[in-house]
């Protein structure tokens, strides 16, 4: 995965680096998940944290945990924005259950606590295959002249 250049597409919309993503990303702690099961698209959302240039979540038992097993070519993408302008960067990657021994103790001490009062006992890391982003700036619709 390179590392591309910002680049101005326009005045309204900048092409980010993949360092820039993963820049965003780490400031920022809900995402979203998009897992195919059954021909069937799923998202959810997640918090999650950026670890070793990976995006890392836990999970319980269910859809989400099935289909990181199953499919695990997963789609995430996280965003913020305030009134003058707003960020996306979408990861694409393959998910994989944690269960190396060493792997699970980093991935606890990454600080990553469920928000929801459940037990999540799986973790999942997506390994990223391409990584992009944009930056808006808000502003009037241009006025076409013809």
């Amino acid at each position: 995965m390179s590392d591309q250049i910002t680049t101005m597409t326009n005045d309204a919309v900048t092409i980010l680096s993949a360092t820039e993503c993963w820049e965003l990303l780490k400031s920022v702690t809900l995402g979203r998940i998009v897992t195919t099961v059954d021909n069937t698209s799923h998202i959810f959302p997640i918090n999650f944290v950026v670890h070793r240039r990976t995006v890392l979540f836990r999970t319980a038992e269910g859809t989400k945990l099935v289909s990181a097993a199953i499919n695990n070519n997963v789609v995430f993408e996280a965003d913020d924005h305030d009134v003058a302008a707003g960020w996306s960067v979408i990861v694409r990657g393959v998910a994989r259950t944690v269960r190396d021994t060493e792997d699970l103790a980093e991935c606890e001490r990454a600080g990553l606590l469920p928000w929801t009062a459940t037990t999540k006992n799986h973790w999942v890391r997506v390994l990223p295959t391409q990584i992009t982003g944009r930056r808006f700036r808000f502003g009037p619709e241009p006025v076409c002249r013809p």
